[in-house]
């Protein structure tokens, strides 16, 4: 880089001269000549103070017309998301091959065509006829839905430039956009984040809906560059599995609403259908009671969901190594319960398999289901059944206490709507229904007590 020249300006006429003397050679005065540090070739070609267009900016104290959420025809994508879709939103859907993403997609984009909105959707992956069968097959072939089968960003931008502009564009996915100013293959980290960009551009400046599918990869993260998720204002997945009808839209990011708001979905033969009681779902099957089974009343956002958690304990002779296996539920806070259960309770896993299940594939993380899985635990090694119509919520500190939970009268006043008639829990809950009795436990050595004292 070349060194940068000194000059000195006149404080009084502004002439530039570039060496000092005592004397303006333009207006006679003595010392007015200042050395000046001109501009270096870096910072005059990154000043970004001019040149630019002006910003519109808007008042935040005073009132303004907010945007209107659109409905997508399924209340249970529309709970997911808030309400419906923002205008102007970027949502960015993940899952599983094959758990259903282009089906909801489709099937939202039907109803809100069939409303006289209009609706592009624009396939990486799947030619145009093969998402006509796929429509047919889920009997909306009449639905005025833009199709297109294309993967270049430039020419689908081309394109919505000469239609009018539509209410919802779905981009079928994301990994298999490219753009000709970026070296590179679809689905590069360039590529990805340089569509996205482009994408969202549009729909921001012109207040379309758009939704991004995105690949996952084996561990079950969006593919991609993490910004991707940053870049959005909705992040979605699609939970599931294929040997389940069920289907879980979760948000994992939303601006426009909670993110612990669900979605559950049955896959059927003519798509998804939207389940509106869950719990339902998770407790069917549940005619006698049975040894290690018990109820646990989960908060999804405001909806309550009864989850059903099974444990089965197989002793094993001596010298053995037992094993610990955990389906939808945290191993390490397994791993914790069981330590607790040992030291606080005098019970002895150290020599037993110890297996756990949530029944139909749900995964839990709320830890209010510590007292459920101890009392499914030690019901299975009494091999004694829990009182029916039971639920148990409790969270179990290190020291065996029972310690209170979130939103334990909403979950009550769902175990009871259900035909649950006796919960258990911490002291400090209040069940708002007299059709359902409630016990509080304080420590864990009472649950211990009460499951295997019962005749």
């Amino acid at each position: 880089m070349a060194k940068p020249k000194k000059r000195y300006v006149c404080q009084a006429c502004g002439s530039v001269s570039h060496r000092w003397q005592g004397q303006c050679a333009d207006c006679a005065e003595w010392n007015t000549l200042v050395e000046d540090a001109p501009a270096t070739v870096f910072s005059m070609k990154h000043d970004l103070s001019s040149g630019g267009r002006a910003v519109q900016f808007v008042d935040l104290d005073k009132p303004g017309e907010l945007p209107i959420r659109q409905p997508t025809g399924l209340a249970e994508f529309d709970r997911a998301l808030g309400g419906g879709l923002v205008p102007g939103s970027a949502i960015l859907l993940g899952g599983d091959p094959g758990i259903g993403k282009s089906t909801l997609l489709l099937q939202a984009a039907a109803r809100i065509a069939r409303e006289g909105h209009g609706v592009v959707y624009v396939s990486g992956e799947e030619a145009s006829g093969q998402v006509r069968m796929r429509a047919a097959r889920l009997g909306l072939s009449d639905a005025p839905v833009k199709l297109a089968a294309a993967t270049g960003v430039r020419d689908i931008l081309t394109t919505l430039g000469t239609m009018d502009t539509p209410k919802l564009m779905v981009i079928d996915s994301i990994q298999t956009m490219h753009s000709d100013t970026i070296e590179g293959a679809p689905g590069t980290v360039s590529q990805v984040r340089g569509c996205a960009f482009e994408l969202i551009r549009y729909a921001k400046e012109n207040g379309v809906a758009l939704v991004l599918v995105g690949h996952v990869t084996k561990d079950g993260n969006i593919a991609g560059p993490r910004v991707l998720e940053h870049m959005v204002d909705v992040v979605m997945s699609f939970e599931g599995e294929r040997s389940h009808q069920y289907r879980i839209l979760r948000a994992l990011k939303n601006r426009f609403g909670a993110v612990d708001e669900i979605g559950v979905f049955a896959m059927a033969g003519e798509g998804l259908e939207e389940v509106d009681n869950p719990s339902m779902l998770f407790l069917s099957g549940r005619d006698e009671p049975m040894a290690g089974s018990a109820v646990f009343p989960a908060i999804e956002g405001t909806r309550p969901v009864l989850v059903e958690i099974q444990a089965l304990i197989v002793r094993l002779q001596s010298g053995a190594t037992p094993r610990r296996a955990v389906v939808g539920w945290d191993n390490g806070r397994l791993a914790m319960l069981l330590a607790v259960l040992e030291s606080r309770c005098g019970l002895n896993f150290s020599s037993a398999e110890v297996y756990l299940n949530v029944a139909g594939g749900y995964r839990l993380s709320d830890p209010a289901a510590d007292l459920a899985v101890a009392a499914a635990l030690v019901s299975a090694m009494a091999d004694k059944p829990l009182p029916p119509r039971s639920v148990w919520l409790g969270e179990v500190s290190l020291a065996g206490e029972i310690r209170p939970v979130a939103h334990g009268g909403l979950r009550l006043r769902e175990a009871a709507k259900l035909g649950f008639d006796c919960g258990f829990g911490p002291s400090d809950v209040k069940s708002s229904s007299s059709a359902l009795r409630y016990d509080g436990l304080g420590q864990l050595a009472n649950l211990v007590d009460r499951i295997i004292g019962n005749p």
